[in-house]
Formats: structure tokens, C-alpha cells, sequence
């Protein structure tokens, strides 16, 4: 279950951002970078950077730790700009956060065949499976903290719930997309990452992922006729993607295999 800090005090915008997500500290003393679900896309994206990123913790991906963060009105009111202002003012309550790495360097894509293939490879794989369009030569949403590689910026993933239509049916998706993806060439043998990590998530595992999402988060999305029926389909949806045939597999050994 994931941990819930209150924030004390806003530290700074981190403009690179499109939704201004913003270094914040915590009760517990510790630094968080933390997505606002009054921004652009509201809570659809920390919906994402939850199910992702603690799906990949889980995985053994190197992922920074996940927190909820309770913010309070009164932490946007010293910040001298009005959109900051405006931004807290609509994300009072409960928000996401990831473990701020201090010092952390972005990734360079030309370093990208010194990381492990094992590695790149189990990457690439969780990204075909969770549709992250995100994670490219141009913005690889990659950092580097004390020589090791962290995955962050979840928020693109699982675009399929900005329009759930049909969703059943595009949850086969084959995602094309995964041959711009940055490690693709540093990736060794995606089929043997595959025989790894598919057994490694069950539907119960899912369940337990989807049951964490807040209820607040959920509502008001007229594809589904209640919260409990949205969230059972990001379950069914991620589930339908581990049946096989793995399509998703297929597309990304084929793209890896036009990279050698």
C-alpha cells in the first residue's frame, strides 16, 4: 500500500514539466516531486503514474518510491505566481508524488548501450505492456542518481482511458510506437523478458493496484456507470494486454530485431 505524507512546503516548480509538477517536502522530512491533480489532465494522469509506477516497482524495475500527498490550501499563498496559486487552489486534497532523486541527471540517449540489455530489455517490454509513449530519444523520462538508472514520468501511459471507447478491443493493441523507443537497441532477447515478467502479474495483483486508486479520481467518467465499474477496467484492460498471443511482444521484438 502505498505511504501518505502531508506536504509542508512548496519548494519549487519544475518547469520542464507540462503540468508544473513541483519539488514539495513532507511531514516525514523527505523531498517529493509531486503531480498536481488540478492540472491539465486532472487526476487521468496520477491515475497512470499509481498503476505504472507501482506495477514497475513491482516488477523490480527501478522506479522511485510512490507516495499519496495530502496538500492544504494554505501552501500555494507565500507563492508569489498566480498560476502556482491557481494550481494548488485546485489540487487541495489528496495528489501523487514520486521520491525526489537530488542531484539526478537526465538521461543521454547516446549512452544508451552501456545500460545492462537485461535491463533495457525488461524496460522496454513494461512499456509496450503499459502503452508509454513517453519514453524516447527526445524525452526519455529517464534519470541517472548515484550510476544508476531510475524510470519516472508514468503519466503518458495507458492513453487508452483519455477516450475509453472501445476499449476492450484497442486493450489488443500491438503499440507500434515502441520503435522510437530509447533502449530499444540496448535490449537483448525481449521474448526471454517476456517468459520473466507476464507470469509475474495476476489478475489479483492488478486488483490490488486498481483498489488504490481514490474513489475521487474515478468519478465522473461517463463511459462507465459508476467509479467501481472504472476501475475494474484498468484491471481488465492491463489483463486483456497479458493474454496471449502477447501482440505487444511481437511488435517490439520485430522493431528490435530492424534496430540490429
Amino acid at each position: 500500500m502505498l505511504r501518505t505524507v502531508h506536504a509542508t512546503r512548496y519548494v519549487t516548480p519544475l518547469r520542464e514539466g507540462g503540468s508544473l509538477p513541483a519539488v514539495v517536502e513532507a511531514d516525514d522530512d523527505g523531498l517529493y516531486v509531486l503531480k498536481f491533480r488540478g492540472a491539465g489532465q486532472g487526476p487521468k494522469v496520477l491515475i497512470a503514474e499509481l498503476l505504472c509506477g507501482e506495477l514497475g516497482r513491482i516488477l523490480g524495475l527501478p522506479v522511485p518510491e510512490v507516495v499519496f500527498v495530502e496538500l492544504d490550501a494554505a501552501i500555494g499563498r507565500n507563492e508569489p505566481d498566480e498560476e502556482i496559486q491557481e494550481l494548488v487552489g485546485n489540487s487541495v486534497g489528496l495528489n501523487l508524488a514520486l521520491d525526489y532523486l537530488p542531484g539526478a541527471l537526465a538521461f543521454d540517449p547516446l549512452h544508451a548501450t552501456a545500460i545492462d540489455p537485461h535491463l533495457a530489455a525488461r524496460i522496454v517490454w513494461f512499456d509496450a505492456l503499459i502503452t508509454n509513449v513517453d519514453r524516447t530519444a527526445r524525452n526519455t523520462n529517464l534519470l541517472i542518481w548515484h550510476r544508476e538508472l531510475y524510470l519516472i514520468d508514468h503519466g503518458a501511459a495507458l492513453y487508452v482511458h483519455h477516450t475509453w471507447t472501445n476499449w476492450q478491443e484497442r486493450a489488443k493493441v500491438r503499440f507500434p510506437a515502441i520503435k522510437d523507443h530509447v533502449l530499444l537497441g540496448a535490449a537483448d532477447d525481449l521474448y526471454a523478458a517476456d517468459t520473466i515478467l507476464a507470469p509475474q502479474i495476476t489478475r489479483a495483483l492488478l486488483k490490488d493496484l486498481a483498489a488504490q486508486i481514490p474513489e475521487s479520481w474515478l468519478e465522473g467518467e461517463a463511459t462507465f456507470a459508476d467509479a467501481a465499474e472504472h476501475r475494474a477496467a484498468y484491471v481488465e484492460f492491463l489483463a486483456s494486454r497479458l493474454e496471449e498471443p502477447r501482440l505487444f511482444v511481437e511488435e517490439a521484438a520485430n522493431a528490435h530485431a530492424q534496430r540490429l
